[in-house]
């Protein structure tokens, strides 16, 4: 079988076989990058009620202890487990990484259940970062291959995040290419995730990620054990392609395997705010800043947005909770235009403040042909600013903050995650220091082994 033929098969074997030394050391670098910012959005969901409620969960249905660790809470447990709660921390600020062209989000569901299962199975880093590697590449092309039709009712990040999760734990577990698209088969089939919950303000992105980050362990393991799961989930006649979109493209799932590295494409995340809204956000900055106007300056701010901004934002007018505040480009704005800044301590503070929401009532989305033709590849980023004495003023962002022609130093990546620590109370700044360490020594670690000490106060 070739790729026009069985491209899952291709895909899965491209998992299945994939080495250490066959990863560019620019990859591998960039792959400690991802990593280090992933930690910092686990350990600033610490306290957030819903991942307590998916501990919860865990601690009635798993083992007191275990292998693998739960990073909010210090406590250990099975891989399962560890996965499913660290997972769904990962999404929660709003923070985690994003890859533009398929619209997911990889380390959420790709390194919780890769950490955890390296710590049970007592992989090297090398090891860690080699299934990693195979989880964004596989997930990232299983994202690109279901098209933007898929991602007007499904949440991207939970149906393409299982085959993510089973790729780089069935990396860990050593399948072969026939085990890991049963692996496929198996995860496939228990995609699942839309986004009818931003109208309620409801918790399920969180059990999104964690859901896919389990389902995808399991069915790694269970395709170790014998299982099968159907060949062709991906591309066959009454696979995801034809139930989940009207433009699944075959052809992507096996674009530029080992050439073409999609891990480095990857985008990370500047604002603690849904991706769509960041464009608008850097271009509103920009006029702010270069007009030196204030909030009451403005009268209208109109942006030009991308099809897929519309459907995931416009289901949000007023945000009754800070993190549908997160999905609402007014609020977004107001915050940019009041503070300068979207981040976690604006939302908490102020999402619902006068000031902003005299400004979310200023802001409308206008679908922009050239932004949208240029989406998901490349997200503009254009607004027009018209003030109170009568001016329009535009501004124009081709890469927001944080892509990679944008993309954050070493020093940008450490002072996040170390602020999002901070955020969370969920390392000290001497733990989050040695946590910095941990992963840039990672390629030579022998034994990947607990990242944080248990502490008395977990609880």
């Amino acid at each position: 079988m070739n790729a026009i033929d069985h491209p899952s098969k291709v895909l899965a074997t491209f998992a299945a076989e994939l080495k250490f030394a066959d990863i560019p050391a620019p990859v591998l670098r960039r792959t400690e990058d991802l990593m280090l910012d992933w930690l910092g959005s686990v350990l600033a969901a610490r306290t957030a009620r819903p991942i307590r409620s998916i501990e919860r969960f865990a601690q009635m249905m798993g083992p007191a202890d275990g292998p693998s660790e739960i990073l909010t809470s210090r406590r250990t447990s099975s891989p399962l487990f560890a996965a499913l709660v660290n997972a769904a921390a990962s999404h929660y600020v709003e923070q985690d990484d994003v890859h533009n062209g398929s619209v997911f989000h990889p380390a959420a569901v790709v390194i919780a259940p890769a950490l955890a299962e390296a710590q049970s199975l007592g992989a090297s880093g090398a090891q860690l970062l080699t299934a990693v590697v195979a989880g964004y590449e596989v997930g990232i092309r299983v994202g690109e291959f279901l098209g933007r039709s898929h991602y007007r009712t499904f949440h991207t990040t939970a149906t393409a995040g299982t085959l993510a999760a089973a790729a780089a734990v069935g990396r860990l577990l050593e399948l072969s290419p026939q085990q890991m698209l049963h692996a496929f088969g198996s995860a496939g089939t228990q995609s699942a995730g839309v986004w009818e919950f931003l109208r309620d303000a409801a918790d399920s992105k969180q059990l999104h990620c964690a859901h896919a980050a389990a389902s995808g362990l399991m069915s790694a393991y269970l395709a170790q054990d014998g299982f099968t799961g159907a060949a062709k989930i991906l591309e066959g006649a009454q696979g995801l392609g034809v139930g989940m979109s009207s433009d699944a493209d075959p052809a992507k799932l096996t674009d530029g395997l080992g050439t073409r590295w999609t891990l480095a494409e990857t985008s990370f995340k500047y604002h603690a705010s849904c991706r769509h809204t960041h464009p608008a956000a850097d271009a509103l900055l920009q006029v702010m800043e270069q007009n030196q106007l204030k909030p009451t300056d403005v009268s209208q701010v109109t942006t030009h947005v991308h099809q897929g901004a519309i459907d995931v934002l416009g289901r949000v007018t007023v945000p009754a909770t800070v993190h549908q505040g997160k999905f609402s480009m007014g609020t977004v704005l107001g915050l940019i235009a009041v503070h300068g800044r979207a981040g976690l301590g604006e939302f908490d503070r102020d999402f619902l403040s006068p000031e902003v929401s005299a400004f979310r009532e200023k802001v409308t989305m206008a679908l922009d042909d050239e932004v949208d033709t240029a989406y998901p590849a490349r997200w503009i980023g254009k607004v027009s600013v018209h003030t109170a004495d009568g001016r329009t003023l535009a501004g124009r962002v081709d890469e927001p903050k944080g892509d990679p022609g944008n993309s954050l130093s070493r020093a940008e990546i450490e002072d996040k995650m170390q602020r999002l620590a901070h955020y969370g109370e969920g390392a000290t700044a001497d733990e989050a220091k040695a946590l910095c360490e941990r992963v840039w020594q990672l390629a030579g670690t022998a034994r990947v082994g607990r990242w944080l000490q248990a502490t008395s106060s977990a609880a």
